[in-house]
């Protein structure tokens, strides 16, 4: 079957119910009717500006419904969608815009004047929309869809910052990522046979849930929860307010009842049960909740099952550039255990020499997925060749992930390689100190890096949001779970520990708030 999502949103707007919801933000809810009409026209209004099939379709804007109706119009009108962070600077905008080719930007309105600075420079641009009046008109013009001749090799950009470097363009086919999201079926389920398969589905009631998309939609997983739930004719609840806040989310449980949710690890599910185990409300209605793209600690796992016994618990390994490595389930029945991922059928742990470790070897090795995989980045093909590389004929994508392999064939993962503090000749990743920090009671967040040292060579440093608890004592807990070189030399208190709003650690920021500190109690 040839997939794209043009295809998919132009079919499947036609057969959900019209007065459904498609998109609640707050009190404002769009239904399919409205949303199938706005985003029809907005595609014509995008190739009435002259964007043709395969110009980029730039994304500006925090969660929110316009963000789901850009995207979904672009793929209407055969636009590639390309992901912002709103975090940006201008410089830094002006890089995103610039490399990606963007013809068409939507933005909202807090970031009109940077963009009005910006614009004489990307004489690429065709057309800027900001969110609003101006977006309301084109949305609310009537005007029809222009008929397209799908492709399931339409392409889908994901931008990713990455750990090093430029952010890059994730190139995924639109047929390849939609069959790695389940092809269209329902959480759990077989992947479909074929359009009339899901558009069958969709008119029975089949597979259609309501998510409570917490992460940014302008990254991986909050916008992959967002486009896999409106492709099945689901619904998409956002929070209004432009910060993550656990009381708004239990708010939004109770007003809406979401079966599905969509986090970042502990960043988004720690804060969730603080005020959970406060009174704050309640996730009973929540069937299924989903994490990707950072650890999420069983002791959290377990806290969230504490308040809902019959929710499932999905820990997905993945990246930007591998969807699918593996998955870690965990229900009520093994609450607290650690985490151990299950395989993919294409993933591989490989050595040094590339080669796949044995199971139970306790050998360390690198993350790699064969299989459906990104097409490279966008116009960087010494990068691409990099990450994707032929192993025995077959292209693998390594990310940059190491793990071991237990006996039983289940992933340990430890941590993102370019982040690996070498101490004294050791090998320590961080993910695996902040995960024994967290789990002391008096720790809230944490973050652990190298700082340079003569002794040394790097001195395993933290950062640690929580009460005050002396740095001595931290340290020694860390030495009751971990061996001793792994344990931090120091460690700093900070009022918040610093995270993109995906979730995701900003250990450069950390190293900056530590020699700060470093630098005060020297003085």
């Amino acid at each position: 079957m040839s997939w794209s999502f043009g295809k998919v949103f132009t079919a499947v707007g036609k057969v959900v119910p019209p007065g459904d919801a498609a998109l609640i933000h707050g009190d404002a809810v769009t239904t399919w009717g409205d949303f199938d009409r706005r985003t029809d026209a907005l595609a014509a209004a995008f190739v009435a500006a002259g964007a043709v099939p395969g110009d980029k379709l730039a994304h500006l804007m925090r969660n929110g419904p316009a963000y789901s109706e850009t995207s979904v119009a672009g793929f209407k009108a055969r636009l590639v969608h390309v992901n912002v962070n709103y975090r940006y600077t201008g410089e830094e905008l002006f890089y995103i815009l610039d490399n990606s080719d963007a013809a068409v930007l939507v933005h909202d309105p807090e970031f009109a004047e940077t963009i009005a600075a910006l614009r004489p420079r990307l004489p690429k641009l065709k057309l800027v929309v900001e969110t609003g009046a101006a977006f309301d008109a084109l949305a609310n013009s009537g005007a029809a869809a222009p008929l397209q001749d799908f492709d399931p090799n339409d392409l889908l950009f994901i931008y990713t910052g990455g750990t090093t470097g430029s952010p890059k363009g994730v190139m995924w086919a639109q047929s390849d990522l939609w069959l790695l999201m389940g092809g269209g079926a329902a959480i759990g389920g077989a992947p479909l046979s074929g359009l009339d398969e899901l558009l069958a589905n969709i008119t029975a009631g089949h597979g259609r849930n309501r998510a409570l998309v917490l992460p940014p939609q302008m990254h991986g997983t909050g916008y992959l929860a967002t486009l896999s739930t409106l492709a099945r004719g689901g619904c998409v609840v956002t929070l209004p307010s432009p910060g993550y806040s656990p009381l708004e989310a239990l708010a939004a449980c109770a007003a809406h009842s979401p079966d599905y949710a969509a986090v970042v690890g502990d960043a988004f599910a720690r804060p969730l049960l603080a005020a959970l185990d406060h009174g704050g409300g309640s996730i009973a209605s929540l069937r299924t909740m989903l994490s990707s793209g950072t650890m999420w600690s069983p002791e959290v796992k377990a806290g969230l099952l504490r308040h809902n016994p019959e929710m499932m618990l999905l820990d997905a390994l993945s990246s930007s550039e591998s969807l699918g490595i593996g998955v870690a389930i965990q229900t009520a029945a093994t609450a607290g255990e650690p985490t151990r991922f299950t395989q993919g059928v294409e993933t591989l742990v490989l050595d040094e020499d590339m080669q796949p470790v044995a199971p139970g070897s306790g050998i360390t090795g690198r993350l790699a997925r064969g299989g459906l995989n990104p097409r490279g980045y966008y116009k960087d093909p010494a990068k691409s060749a990099a990450t994707f590389v032929d192993i025995g004929g077959k292209t693998y994508s390594i990310a940059g992930d190491w793990a071991t392999v237990d006996p039983d064939g289940s992933i340990v993962l430890l941590g993102r390689g370019s982040h690996c503090i070498n101490t004294g000749g050791e090998k320590v990743f961080p993910e695996e100190v902040e995960e024994a920090l967290k789990t002391h009671p008096g720790v809230d967040d944490a973050l652990v890096f190298g700082v340079a040292d003569a002794k040394w060579g790097q001195a395993v440093t933290a950062v640690v949001a929580g009460s005050a608890v002396a740095p001595a004592d931290l340290i020694a807990y860390v030495r009751t779970h971990l061996a001793p070189y792994k344990a931090p030399k120091q460690v700093f208190h900070v009022a918040n520990v610093p995270r993109a709003p995906n979730g995701k650690a900003d250990y450069a920021r950390a190293k900056e708030m530590a020699a700060a500190a470093s630098a005060f109690a020297a003085a």
